[in-house]
């Protein structure tokens, strides 16, 4: 139980689910594990024999095999859903769970039906739908460069070409190709205001496998060297609050040719170091979804209930 500053009053920890046990279900297990105030209460997935399942039994955590309909069958809805199946899976997923009071559904897949959020520029401030959409790692690895570039200067077009390994690259992520750059493409025009913009994923087979990369191009008329490094400094300085694997590897500008090039290296249980794409939207997921904690306790507190 987590005390408030009435200590009088107990607030229950926050419940979370994470449907899907791949690669990107197993570390957001693990960084919820690592959580202070994130409790998870169920692991659910189609297959029983999943390497994602045992993983979370390791850490003594409830699964099952029953996918989402054990998360309708719950006693109770979860504060937090985490949705790390895929973009068709997750519409039906937002149908059934609509209905719960209070359950927030965190989306990892480029289903682009909830709202989007990026930490570094959307904030704190409660999102105004239950579903919130995290766009894909792309866009939570370029977004909060793009947008800060837009804020600073009159950017005419914007290219995100991101690279992921093809060993981390799972069913899933092969599956939603064409989601994936149709949501990062529109989220990147949404939050830098560019209309003509581009988002492309490459999968790489490189041996040994190569880290995760996610280079901008972006046509600035009249930008300075200067300028457009200390706004992309800024921009990453904030990311690394919460990703502390992403960097800035180059900034140049030619003319108005400006190109940024990112590398994200995973900080993870489970993840190898070359996963940053995992690793920097599930830690945007867990941030969203520690922000969410938060409030729920300073309502409890403020009202003096007891979730």
């Amino acid at each position: 139980m987590t005390v408030t500053e009435d200590t009088t009053t107990t607030v229950e920890p926050v419940t979370v689910a994470v449907i899907g046990t791949g690669a990107i279900g197993q570390d957001l297990v693990s960084k919820v594990h690592r959580s202070p105030v994130l409790e998870c209460a169920l692991v659910a997935g189609r297959n029983r024999e999943s390497e994602g399942l045992r993983h979370a039994a390791r850490l003594g955590y409830p699964t099952t095999s029953g996918g989402i309909d054990a998360i309708l069958a719950a006693p109770r809805p979860f504060d937090v859903v985490f949705d790390a199946t895929n973009a068709m899976s997750h519409a039906e997923h937002w149908r059934l769970l609509r209905p719960l009071p209070g359950t927030l559904l965190i989306d990892l897949t480029p289903s682009r039906v909830g709202q989007f959020v990026v930490p570094t520029v959307t904030g704190t401030h409660a999102p105004t739908e239950r579903n919130v959409s995290l766009i894909s790692c792309g866009g939570q690895a370029s977004i909060p460069v793009t947008h800060a570039l837009a804020n600073r200067f009159a950017v005419q077009y914007i290219e995100v070409v991101s690279t992921v390994a093809s060993s981390i690259a799972g069913r899933a992520t092969r599956l939603n190709l064409d989601e994936y750059v149709a949501t990062t493409q529109h989220a990147i025009a949404e939050f830098s205001g560019v209309r003509d913009t581009k988002a492309i994923l490459n999968i790489s087979p490189a041996v040994p496998p190569a880290t995760f990369r996610t280079a901008i191009h972006a046509i600035i008329p009249d930008a300075t060297t200067d300028a457009v490094r200390a706004v992309v400094a800024d921009a990453a300085r904030r990311v690394r609050a919460f990703a502390r694997g992403y960097e800035v590897i180059a900034c140049t500008v030619t003319g108005d040719q400006v190109v940024v090039s990112l590398e994200v290296a995973a900080d993870s249980d489970v993840l190898p170091r070359y996963a940053g794409n995992l690793d920097i939207i599930n830690s945007a997921a867990i941030l969203v979804a520690e922000q969410h904690a938060a409030r729920l306790g300073s309502a409890a507190a403020r009202t003096g209930a007891v979730r």
